[in-house]
């Protein structure tokens, strides 16, 4: 359900609050808002999260050696076939694509994971939680996608929680890739790449509606070169 989304002005002050207390240089005052005032925000439906999270969980499973046959077979079994975007599915069957990119995503699964509530945070300095694999689906032992739905208990986040989280991603974002042009150091344990899937699943994950925005876009579409 659409809510209010609120003020993107408080939201980019908290946000750049948080870059200085990061030590993080500041975007430019031109930099633009996420949404305008007025705009209303929502989640995407759950179990589209549900799918995407464990698309993009077999994908790294194929990353780390699950032959073809075996993953084809579980996303048969799971009825995930129709959610596996075409460059996924090249990579999956015959290993086509920058095989380091798909490895990347498991930030991107991380963030996809805090919006669903199944981990606790998605704090800028700190890497991926260990934890997280075990509330994942055991696609090694077989577990199906309905399987893991059964087993796992979401808490969605807020919508308004998501897209202040989005905000602040999307001025770490350009602020980490600030730092590394710079030779300087990252804050944290994990570098602009990290940062860079994060706010991609929260761009994908948080629906924004208002007369400046498109229909939300696919994962494929998500557009990071602002």
């Amino acid at each position: 359900m659409s809510v209010a989304a609120p003020d993107p002005r408080e939201v980019r002050e908290a946000s750049l609050d948080e870059l200085s207390r990061l030590g993080l240089p500041l975007p430019p005052a031109q930099f633009p808002l996420v949404w305008e005032p007025g705009d209303q925000i929502d989640l995407r439906p759950t179990a589209e999260i549900e799918a995407r999270i464990a698309v993009l969980h077999l994908i790294l499973a194929r990353c780390f050696g699950m032959p073809p046959q075996a993953a084809m077979s579980w996303l048969l079994g799971s009825h995930l076939v129709d959610m596996v975007t075409p460059p996924e599915w090249q990579f999956v069957m015959g290993g086509k694509g920058d095989h380091r990119s798909f490895v990347l995503h498991h930030d991107a699964l991380f963030a996809l994971a805090w919006v669903l509530g199944l981990s606790k945070q998605l704090d800028p300095t700190l890497a991926v939680d260990e934890r997280l694999v075990e509330r994942l689906p055991h696609i090694a032992e077989g577990e199906t996608f309905p399987h893991w739905r059964s087993r796992i208990l979401t808490a969605p986040q807020h919508p308004a929680d998501a897209a202040a989280l989005l905000d602040l991603h999307y001025c770490l974002d350009w602020a980490y890739l600030e730092t590394e042009r710079g030779g300087r150091r990252a804050p944290g344990l994990v570098d602009a790449n990290a940062i860079g899937q994060r706010r991609w699943a929260l761009e994908w994950a948080v629906i924004l509606r208002g007369p400046y925005h498109d229909e939300p876009p696919g994962w494929e579409e998500v557009d990071l070169s602002t």
